[in-house]
């Protein structure tokens, strides 16, 4: 039987496989007055077909994609041709050609329910999620024992958040075919999704009897198995999938953050060996892998290995600047613990929360760099002088952009921004002020460019702000004056993050509305999403306004 599939890996990955076995249909011809030229071209025809159906299964897709065409050319209405054909380009990656093959067979074979499920797929795949339904939804009219049309139609609904639906016909699938280890596996995903873990544990075990090698099915089982407490359990699940696929980082991690979990009645980590362990393996098999750096920074400080916990979590923060956003949000309401605990005498809790919070440097408004000069807007006049008597100070040309900006010179704005981004790479202003000028001039590309640059220089001040934060003194080594200082100038440090994250809310926005003018929905939406979340009012009125629709 013909059969096309693909499995939909909420939270881990979107796997599409399909297996096909190309549909050869025996036509038997009557013999009527002209019975030897009708049976030369039928078998022609089908000779050609096989030929195809041969070298599909050898994998030389384009010399089976030649023999289709042939097949066709000697009979325009051959839908069994246009059925394999589709596949082929679908196979060589043209989704869109393989749609119109699908379509000519089903021209030709209004009943031909494996065309429309595998058409289906084919438009699952481009995207149309709802086209793919209605295919599938054909397939099963014309063959309602068809199980496959029933799991992948699951599929599209789940991707379109229709869980219940989803579980309707994944459990419709399994009642066709009881051995659907697919359709168990997704059928947990969803029902875990939906609150009902005994249930997705149940579906788990069901997908891994039938398909005893998933190590993904082992994954997710010890993911719910966490979560319901069960973590001696998890552990001897995300063993399995690393017995089945011993480069699986994500098995490692996720073992090793439960082994840093599980502590004895005196509250110490049991297995910090095997925690540490795991983590190193998991950095091994993907040397990116932020949270991996992260869980093991937290078990080098439980160690009291400082100066491990600071290079894996500087480590962290460089490959996911959002550790670094964390932590300056952090900071904050930690501090105020430490020094509340300091002010009503609780030196003792005060001291233990610093050790996990950490060093610090004694100045922290440095952690910026050099400090800004030049911030008020001056006349045009005094710009050029400024510029003559430090023609390297690049916020002197950032301010005599804005000077002409001001006064309609955009071009000559323009020409003084680039200046200054010439003299400062990492000068956020400038990029930003470029950013909306090119876009005034009608440039929206370039503006785009700038603003994205804006974000991503922002990023960067995670990393830099973060690691930089954690050095110096520690909190319980300073004297009185020191930290008072420290708060004065921690305080400066937190008015300063909020100064880039209103810069980066506004580099968020402008870019959105750049897109939006593009008709690039997506990229707007995320934008706006991204700049709303940074405080941008006006980001978050046209999110309702633009993306709720």
């Amino acid at each position: 039987m013909d059969t096309a599939d693909f499995i939909f890996l909420k939270k881990y990955y979107i796997s599409i496989n399909q297996k096909v076995h190309m549909k050869k249909r025996v036509i038997v011809f009557f013999v009527v007055c002209i019975a030897a030229v009708m049976n030369s071209t039928a078998q022609t025809t089908e000779s050609y077909n096989t030929a195809g159906n041969e070298k599909y299964e050898k994998g030389l897709y384009k010399e089976a994609l030649d023999d289709y065409t042939k097949a066709i050319e000697v009979n325009p209405q051959y839908a069994d041709a246009y059925y394999n054909r589709a596949l082929t380009k679908s196979a060589l990656g043209d989704k869109k050609g393989a749609i119109a093959d699908y379509s000519k067979a089903i021209k030709f074979d209004p009943q031909y329910a494996m065309a429309y499920s595998n058409r289906g797929v084919a438009k699952f795949n481009l995207g149309d999620k709802k086209g793919a339904i209605a295919d599938y939804s054909k397939a099963i009219k014309f063959d309602p024992q068809y199980a496959m049309a029933y799991y992948n139609r699951g599929v599209a609904k789940s991707a379109l958040g229709d869980k219940k639906g989803a579980i309707v016909d994944y459990t419709k699938a399994i009642e066709l075919n009881p051995q659907y280890a697919k359709a168990y596996y997704n059928r947990s995903i969803d029902k875990n999704d939906l609150g009902d873990k005994e249930g997705a544990i149940a579906d788990y075990t069901k997908a891994i009897e039938f398909n005893p090698q998933d190590a993904d099915a082992y994954i997710n089982r010890a993911n719910t198995k966490s979560e319901l407490g069960d973590k001696e359990g998890a552990i001897a699940d995300y063993t399995k999938a690393i017995e089945l696929n011993p480069q699986y980082a994500m098995a490692y991690y996720s073992r090793g953050t439960l082994k840093s979990d599980l502590e004895d009645i005196n509250g110490d980590i049991t297995d910090i060996d095997g925690a540490i362990a795991d983590y190193n393996k998991a950095i091994e098999l993907n040397p990116k892998f932020a949270e991996a750096y992260l869980g093991r920074s937290l078990i080098k400080q439980y160690l009291g290995d400082k100066k491990g916990y600071f290079a894996d979590y500087a480590k962290a923060i460089e490959l996911n600047p959002q550790y670094g956003k964390e932590m300056s949000q952090n900071l904050n309401s930690i501090m105020s613990s430490i020094f509340g605990k300091e002010k009503s005498g609780k030196k003792k809790r005060a001291k233990a929360d610093t050790k996990n919070v950490i060093k610090t440097n004694s100045i922290m408004s440095r952690i910026f760099g050099k400090e800004k000069s030049g911030k008020k807007k001056r006349a045009n006049a005094d710009s050029i002088d400024a510029i003559k008597a430090n023609p390297q100070e690049a916020e002197v040309y950032n301010n005599r952009g804005n000077t002409k900006i001001a006064s309609g010179e955009k071009e000559g704005a323009l020409a003084d921004y680039t200046k200054a981004i010439e003299l400062d790479p990492n000068n956020i202003n400038a990029y930003k002020n470029r950013g909306l000028v090119k876009s005034k001039l009608g440039d929206t590309k370039g503006a785009i460019a700038d603003f994205t640059k804006v974000i991503d220089l922002i990023s960067e001040y995670g990393i830099k702000h973060s690691t930089k934060f954690i050095q110096g003194l520690s909190f319980e080594e300073m004297s009185d004056d020191q930290k008072i200082a420290f708060e004065n100038s921690y305080n400066d440090f937190t008015k300063q993050m909020n100064d880039v994250k209103i810069q980066g809310a506004e580099a968020y926005y402008h870019r959105a509305t750049l897109y939006r003018e593009q008709k690039k929905i997506l990229l707007t939406c995320a934008d706006l999403q991204k700049a709303s979340e940074l405080g941008h009012k006006e980001a978050a009125a046209m999110i309702e306004e633009f993306c709720k629709k």
